[in-house]
């Protein structure tokens, strides 16, 4: 039996679940279970569970087959729990360093009482971690442990599950359970700490309490569920009367139930407007039925509120409110003036525009920064050209970049006129960065972000933890982001990161990338073609070199000395280099090395895709290429001599020199000999290829665009959706090695 049962209930958290998870296993304390409850969650929260049950036999994973919500997942996973103390975690939740230990070891210090509290702390989107501020409740005072009728004032604590450990055999002998609804955790609270007998104390931060930006919190929701309080503490109530030693309680009880009710009715967001007085009336009820004989008001303007609800005098409460409601709109009237001087700014015309009508069939593409047409807008551009040829399609490009654009594209010049209307009035925007701070998300509009690349880099909220990376208002980041509408994932470890680097509210669309639908449908044909195209001989072996982008490099710098790389591999061998979009096209320091014939600056081609179908392997840093070439199988080569520094300075989601998608060299001599000897391609790289497709390809089977399309465009629901195609039933487009030598190649 161990000592500690850890029930995490997991309902749509992938993207905080493995932190939470690892907190757990992270701990120096190591004798307990964790019960993982996945409550029939539509996102990959069970397959994270069971990832992290595979690696670990202290995480028993439970999957429930209906949604059943937080309190009867919790019953779920008690009922499996052998432990001999019960905690609670949510799984958006942490705990912090050490907090197992301290737990453990309070519980001996106090003789095992029946619960043990510990504090907490809340910690929010923008990296600010504020104390309990209920804190000094917790500080030893007294007995090692005590009931509650020697600190009463620990009622005042947040009605909350998760600051407490709680002896198994105690919560069986009471039948505790956790009731369904919103507000779960008052019954089970209030029933435990008025019952038991020794109760503890640890003064001793345990639990961070993730406050999201948007979303999980019940606080945050304005909603008739917000009524579930009074069959809450009817339940409190039904366990006093089925337990008359507890009667001494009511009057304590009876405070906090109308405390609660007044949360409730006074704060923004939570009822809505049409439900107000109904909420009202049934609190006034409850009040007069459950008034204990000689209660005393509190004083002051709270005790005002109190005499109002037993009056059952809705119109002087809702007068109360009302003047309270007026200095909110005067201080909103205010921002809208501050904000209305801001729109103003941006110009009459697009002001003007804005007022117009949205174009129901119009969308406004843009890539990179309006620096042409690619990626994966430009992917979706011409799948709903297929499926749905009445929207028309526009670009947004810069000045510089128009003479790139292909034949037959519609676009506007970013800053003219035609590009603030197109921003003002297309139903759709989409893009693979952020538009531009200026542009007003107009109800109805639809922002699609499709993302360009998989991370492996920090990106969002997390470089807040490298500033030697950027200079970004973070603020100002998640205002963009709060626009979007859809969100594109290539999979689910993407989808994880993205919604909680940018945790805002859209619906992530896991697709699979759409740029990759032309690598995963290609022919033997189109492999022939991107070779005839870059001048590649029969027989050449052509390496594509993309490093990626480093803070602290100020232009493209190559790690190699391409030159002599070029003579040591020998004349059979073209190196295709693509220097990262930053730095525009080619670089001085190149150009000498590419008169020799061997190299060949392909940083301004046009699509990179053709690049991937050209070539026989890829040799990379910590570019996201590795993860798009990978849906090719063909062999990758990461080829990291500052590994550290780019990890200490930029941070990574994992290790890649420990999981890379191929071999690895961290020198050029290295690097060289993995080349010209063939162990690029060996055995044990093919098998770190095949593990790093697992992960990273599971969704790119070649219809990535058309679901998206279908999804965001048509309206379709997931079930209309073409289903993807395992990976193991996939047959990728053929190696340059594997194609008959074609009778029209022109050579360098």
């Amino acid at each position: 039996m161990p000592k500690l049962s850890l029930v995490v209930p997991a309902y749509k958290v992938q993207a905080y679940l493995a932190e939470c998870l690892d907190s757990i296993l992270e701990q120096d304390f190591t004798d307990f279970e964790v019960i993982a409850v996945d409550d029939c969650s539509p996102d990959a929260s069970g397959a994270i569970l069971d990832e992290f049950a595979e690696r670990d036999p202290r995480i028993h994973v439970i999957h429930l087959t209906e949604n059943v919500g937080l309190g009867h997942a919790r019953n779920a996973g008690m009922e499996k729990a052998t432990g001999e103390y019960l905690l609670f975690l949510d799984s958006d939740d942490t705990l912090t360093e050490g907090a197992l230990r301290a737990i453990a070891e309070r519980l001996e210090a106090a003789g095992d009482p029946e619960i043990l509290v510990y504090d907490y702390a809340r910690g929010y989107w923008d990296g600010r971690v504020s104390p309990n501020q209920r804190a000094a409740l917790l500080r030893p005072d007294g007995p090692e442990s005590f009931p509650l009728s020697e600190r009463p004032q620990l009622l005042d604590l947040l009605q909350i599950v998760w600051n407490k450990a709680y002896r198994r055999d105690f919560v069986l002998r009471m039948g505790l359970s956790f009731p369904s609804g919103y507000y779960e955790d008052a019954p089970w609270t209030f029933c435990s700490m008025i019952s038991a007998e020794h109760i503890a104390l640890l003064d001793r931060v345990c639990v961070m309490y993730r406050q999201r930006r948007e979303g999980g919190n019940i606080l945050k929701t304005v909603s008739r569920k917000h009524f579930d309080v009074f069959d809450q503490y009817d339940r409190v109530f039904d366990f006093v009367d089925a337990h008359p030693e507890l009667a001494e309680w009511r009057g304590p009880l009876f405070r906090k139930m109308v405390d609660h009710f007044l949360t409730v009715l006074t704060k923004p967001g939570r009822l809505p407007q049409n439900a107000r007085a109904e909420f009202f009336h049934r609190a006034s009820a409850d009040y007069r039925k459950r008034l204990p004989a000689g209660f005393q008001r509190p004083a002051g303007n709270l005790g005002h509120k109190y005499a109002m609800i037993e009056r059952g005098s809705y119109v002087t409460m809702a007068g109360a409110l009302g003047a309270v409601k007026l200095r909110q709109a005067v201080r909103r009237r205010a921002r809208t003036t501050v904000n209305r001087s801001k729109r103003n700014a941006m110009g009459v015309y697009y002001q003007s525009q804005l007022k117009l009508p949205l174009d129901e069939n119009l969308a406004l593409f843009s890539a990179y920064w309006s620096r042409g047409v690619s990626c994966n807008p430009a992917a979706i551009d011409a799948e709903l050209a297929r499926l749905a040829p009445n929207v028309r399609r526009v670009w947004a490009i810069k000045a510089d970049a128009v003479d790139k654009v292909p034949a037959g594209v519609d676009y506007v010049r970013v800053g003219s006129s035609a590009y603030w209307s197109a921003l003002a009035r297309a139903k759709y925007l989409v893009n693979n960065v952020n538009f531009a701070d200026a542009v007003v998300k107009r109800e109805g509009q639809v922002h699609l972000q499709t993302h360009h690349g998989t991370p492996l880099k920090s990106m969002g909220l997390d470089q807040r933890k490298y500033p030697a990376s950027t200079n970004m208002d973070f603020a100002q980041l998640l205002r963009r982001c709060d626009r979007w509408d859809f969100s594109v994932s290539s999979n689910r470890f993407s989808t994880a990161i993205w919604e909680r680097v940018y945790p805002c509210s859209y619906v992530s669309l896991e697709t699979g990338y759409p740029r990759n639908d032309v690598l995963a449908n290609a022919t033997a044909e189109d492999v022939r073609a991107a070779r005839t195209a870059l001048g590649l001989a029969d027989g050449t072996r052509a390496f594509l070199y993309m490093p990626t982008h480093r803070e602290y490099q100020a232009g493209f710098v190559p790690s190699l000395d391409l030159e002599r790389l070029a003579d040591e591999l020998g004349p059979d061998v073209t190196l295709l280099v693509r220097g990262h979009y930053f730095y525009g096209g080619s670089s001085s320091h190149l150009a000498e090395l590419y008169r020799s014939g061997r190299i060949v600056d392909v940083s301004d081609h046009g699509r990179v895709e053709e690049l991937y179908l050209a070539a026989d392997a890829l040799i990379t840093d910590y570019s996201s290429a590795m993860f798009d070439y990978a849906v090719l199988d063909r062999p990758i080569v990461i080829h990291a001599p500052d590994w550290q520094i780019y990890s200490t300075v930029r941070g990574t989601y994992f290790d890649l020199l420990e999981e890379p998608p191929g071999a690895v060299s961290t020198s050029q001599a290295e690097l060289t000999a993995l080349l010209d000897s063939g162990a690029y391609q060996s055995p044990d790289a093919t098998a770190r290829r095949a593990a790093f497709r697992r992960r990273f390809c599971e969704l790119d089977d070649g219809r990535a665009a058309e679901r998206v399309v279908r999804q965001v465009f048509l309206g379709e629901s997931l079930t209309q959706l073409p289903p993807v195609v395992p990976l193991d039933e996939r047959v990728p487009a053929p190696t340059p090695s594997d194609i008959a030598p074609s009778d029209s190649i022109s050579v360098l």
